[in-house]
């Protein structure tokens, strides 16, 4: 019979669910660890050589004392082995052994400490955060990066109101040459400006990275998106004011890959065929067009035709990465500048080089053609899986229907903007390039759907999408 009762039959109210101190914890450490790889120079004019480094070594030894016990205790899920990035892990342990042959022992040594540095944290980052904590994480950085560039333009040009250089140094009398200084103080003038980065060009590639991390934030619906668009706006200002070739030269490679996205997202699975060769001569006859006109694009950016030294500088370095073509000289990313090898080897006003400003030379020089042969093969696993991460809907069932995220174009963006600085600069093969080169290649095999499975857990603390999440 039935019985009444003035008890409702719904659950006790209870205190919503919080996200873990401990997880909480993971998350600040993260986003410490990438601020002192993406600002390194920032840290390295700071501290010096021998501060950056310990830096280095006691971040290390915290991101293995977190990873370790969470992947033997199987946290969040268990250790997905079979989804590393096993190119770039078997470049990193060639670079390892190339200590036996090297020409340069010591600074062999202590550049893959510096590696093997940067892959624990990019693993630790894969390992513990979702994509979403990921995108917010690099938020965080990057509108760090941003904020301190800005304050310390503003004090050397408003305040100090003389160049600065590195470790706060006292500017010696008599003419300096300006590469050695942290910020120049151009904040106001038509100079370029350095950032807390102390380089121009690398000031632009936080700009950039921080626009499309900023952007795909935006589209994900994140709340106080009106703060996102003041750090665009900074963004976009510094990027201007730093005035990198390179740099803008991305920013077009990055509409097109993003347009191209877009578009096959948006056609039906018999035109993608078509489209393929559609974007397929495109890419051709841009290429052409940009060899048949390198002359006018390069004055239109402001270098000359020998790419500002670049043509002799990759002369130099092919000299010497020939004499050992199979297996290389020996690792070193970056140069160590005080090692007899590099020390006055190609100089660059009065400074030594300590890259070769272009990936692939560079990696035909440390590791010769096989060390070529492991970093193609990772990057353009990274690039395929990029692509089709992108422009594939997300799928687990016989539901076609599911929504696209806005994050799933983040890894194509930054691999995009890589790819292109790899072709006049060294910087995809170490630090916050390395980085990202394992991290991305690393989560996206674990996790190729963002919001799904054990480790896609949705953040109960946080300013996620307020749209509907993918179950």
């Amino acid at each position: 019979m039935a019985v009444y009762t003035k008890h409702p039959v719904a659950a006790l109210p209870a205190a919503p669910p919080r996200e873990t101190t401990a997880h909480l914890l993971v998350r600040a450490y993260s986003v410490l660890a990438l601020f002192c790889i993406f600002a390194h120079t920032a840290v390295y004019n700071l501290l010096g050589p021998l501060g950056s480094g310990i830096l280095l070594v006691v971040l290390t030894v915290g991101a293995l004392a977190i990873w370790v016990p969470a992947v033997v205790a199987g946290r969040p899920t268990r250790f997905p082995w079979r989804r590393l990035p096993w190119a770039a892990l078997g470049y990193g342990a060639l670079a390892l052994v190339s200590t036996l042959w090297s020409r340069w022992p010591a600074a062999t040594l202590l550049t893959w400490t510096l590696l093997a540095g940067i892959t624990v944290t990019a693993l630790l980052v894969a390992t513990m955060l979702t994509w979403q904590e990921i995108a917010r994480a690099l938020s965080t950085v990057l509108k760090t990066i941003l904020g301190l560039s800005l304050a310390i333009e503003l004090w050397v040009a408003l305040v100090l109101r003389h160049p600065l250089l590195p470790n706060f140094a006292e500017v010696p009398e008599g003419k300096i040459d300006p590469h050695l200084y942290w910020v120049r103080g151009n904040l106001f003038d038509d100079g370029r400006i350095q950032g807390v980065v102390g380089n121009a060009h690398t000031l632009a590639m936080m700009c950039l990275f921080a626009l499309i991390v900023f952007g795909v934030l935006y589209a994900t619906q994140v709340r106080r998106r009106s703060m996102l668009i003041f750090w665009a706006v900074l963004a976009a200002v510094l990027l201007v004011k730093a005035a990198s070739a390179t740099v803008y030269l991305s920013i077009g490679v990055v509409a097109a890959v993003l347009a191209a996205a877009l578009i096959m997202r948006a056609a039906s699975p018999r035109r993608r065929g078509r489209l393929y060769l559609v974007f397929l001569a495109v890419a051709v006859g841009g290429v052409a067009s940009a060899v048949l006109l390198r002359d006018t694009i390069l004055s239109l950016l402001g270098k000359g035709s020998d790419l500002t030294g670049r043509l002799e500088i990759w002369q130099a370095v092919w000299d010497r990465a020939i004499t050992r073509p199979v297996f290389g000289n020996g690792f070193s990313s970056p140069w160590v500048p005080w090692d007899p090898a590099f020390d006055g080897w190609i100089l660059n006003h009065g400074l030594s080089v300590f890259h070769a400003h272009d990936m692939w030379l560079d990696v035909f020089l440390q590791l010769g053609a096989v060390g070529v042969v492991l970093m193609a093969v990772a990057w353009l696993a990274l690039t395929w899986r990029a692509w089709f991460f992108a422009v594939d809907r997300p799928r687990w069932d016989l539901d076609a229907a599911r929504p696209y995220s806005p994050l799933s174009l983040l890894p194509l963006l930054l691999v995009a903007v890589l790819l292109v600085e790899g072709l006049a600069e060294s910087a995809p093969i170490m630090l916050w390039g390395w980085l990202l080169l394992i991290l991305l290649s690393f989560k996206m095999k674990a996790v190729p759907l963002i919001g799904v499975g054990v480790g896609e857990r949705t953040p109960v603390i946080s300013h996620g999408p307020q749209s509907r999440q993918v179950p």
